[in-house]
């Protein structure tokens, strides 16, 4: 079934979207649930600093190779398969880092989990334009914005909830088993009552550009975080070297693909839309805040003592802030119009700028007065939460409708690349200023210059996006292959 052939709305369709939503739920859940156990995950698994940032990064460089091939694949063979492939994977996978005996064994099951988000989180989405009239899908698109803000509050709080409990002694492992119960309730009531869509005109799959994405992001985030504690070897510096090699390798190949009429990840014709590139290149500083949930965490367990519970409910304020910018945006978008993406940007960088002062302010060892804390972390969140769905719509409205959904696809995937990038450059600058101390002072110092470079990037990025709004918009044409 398709938008195409739909005679009438989809009487269930209110009820199969709230099945398609806990696959748009879960991957961001996963993200920032594990932030608070990383200081546990270290005590047991007694896994180096260079581990923590992997346990984050594999997960967010995986979901970003693997995120245009997840939308295809429900495209080709059927959205409602693919998603409960994908959730059964992904359950699978949260088994393997609940039931972790290392921390690499951790570290393969977070990349297992990325891979199969990816085959689950794009099915709601596109099911939107096949099951909702056009009048129901602008409150269907806003409340899977919203669901993102959702998952960041639970996240972090459920966290240190399940942390704190110790149901059956699990620990930390409980933060990934209680992905198997939801998983199992969804296939459970899922399966009778989610209809099959399917896209009338699916573009086909690019494994090779795949390979190659994943290798060239692979040559740049596994040197940037294992090379410090290495003691920079050869291999680093090797990888560093055949990072742009691949990068030139991949490009050329989908220029080579274009041509002879396939279906490329990163599709030639769409990439020269006039303005894109520096769109993108908002999306790579757009998440250079992700390393913060995890430098967050480590001050507040490690410099403050704060235990897990604490420092999960401390999150609270920039996750609401998360969840109420999206709903605001729909509203301030009359006043501001495209330049809502800068004020954003620059609320997160007024926020993490403010923040940094607060503790430098602040004696070492000692928490932060709770009220400027959080007025501070809902302003970072609501900024954040404001940028992202406008920023979505700029870039996707450079290009095309032919090439809107690709668009669309190829900025989740930077903003993923930018994910994986913060935890190595931010989480490298840490921990090289941290070393092996384990003081109080070091570690605040070290938090607060890792903060001011993540405030830096998005000053940066707000500039760019003022560049961005003011380039005219020229769409690019659907041509036959890339000249």
């Amino acid at each position: 079934m398709s938008a195409h052939n739909m005679t009438h709305a989809e009487p269930r369709r209110w009820a199969m979207f709230v099945i398609l939503l806990v696959g748009a739920f879960l991957p961001p859940l996963d993200f920032f649930i594990v932030n608070v156990a990383l200081p546990s995950i270290q005590s047991d698994l007694a896994s180096s600093s260079s581990a923590e940032q992997l346990v984050i990064s594999s997960y967010a460089a995986v979901y970003a190779t693997t995120l245009i091939t997840g939308g295809r694949l429900g495209d080709l063979y059927g959205r409602g398969r693919m998603f409960f492939l994908g959730l059964m994977g992904f359950a699978a996978a949260s088994l393997l880092c609940g039931i972790a005996g290392s921390p690499w064994v951790l570290i393969v099951g977070r990349a297992l989990q990325g891979a199969s988000a990816a085959v689950m989180a794009p099915q709601a989405l596109a099911s939107v334009q096949a099951i909702f009239p056009e009048t129901e899908k602008p409150l269907a698109l806003g409340l899977y914005g919203a669901v993102f803000g959702l998952a960041s509050v639970i996240g972090q709080a459920l966290g240190g909830i399940l942390i704190t409990l110790n149901l059956f002694n699990l620990g930390w492992r409980a933060i990934f088993l209680v992905n198997l119960p939801v998983a199992l309730l969804v296939i459970v009531f899922g399966i009778p009552l989610l209809k099959e869509t399917r896209a009338p005109h699916a573009r086909k799959l690019d494994p090779g550009g795949m390979l190659l994405a994943t290798a060239t992001l692979s040559a740049l985030i596994i040197p940037l975080i294992e090379g410090r504690e290495a003691g920079w070897p050869w291999w680093t510096w090797l990888l560093f070297l055949a990072a742009p090699l691949l990068a030139s390798l991949l490009w050329r190949y989908e220029i080579r693909l274009s041509r002879h009429g396939g279906s490329p990840l990163l599709d030639p014709v769409a990439l020269r839309a006039p303005g894109l590139g520096c769109g993108l290149a908002i999306a790579l500083l757009f998440y250079s805040i992700a390393a913060f949930f995890l430098l967050f965490s480590v001050y507040l367990q490690s410099a403050l003592h704060v235990d897990a519970l604490t420092a999960g409910l401390i999150f609270l304020p920039f996750g609401a802030g998360f969840l109420i910018g999206p709903l605001l945006t729909p509203y301030l978008r009359r006043f501001a119009g495209n330049y809502l993406s800068t004020i954003g940007m620059g609320c997160e960088t007024a926020g993490l700028a403010g923040l940094a002062w607060l503790v430098t302010a602040t004696a070492t060892g000692v928490t932060p007065a709770m009220t400027p804390l959080a007025a501070l972390l809902f302003i970072t969140g609501f900024g954040q939460g404001l940028a992202m769905p406008m920023l979505m719509r700029m870039l996707t409205g450079r290009v095309a409708a032919e090439f809107a959904g690709m668009i669309a696809g190829i900025t989740s995937s930077a903003l993923q690349v930018s994910t994986a990038l913060s935890v190595a450059v931010m989480g490298g600058i840490f921990y090289s200023i941290v070393g092996d101390s384990h003081s109080a002072t070091d570690i605040t110092h070290a938090f607060v210059v890792a903060v001011l470079t993540m405030a830096c990037c998005l000053g940066a990025g707000a500039g760019l996006s003022i560049r961005l709004i003011r380039q005219p918009v020229g769409l690019t044409p659907v041509t036959k292959g890339f000249p």
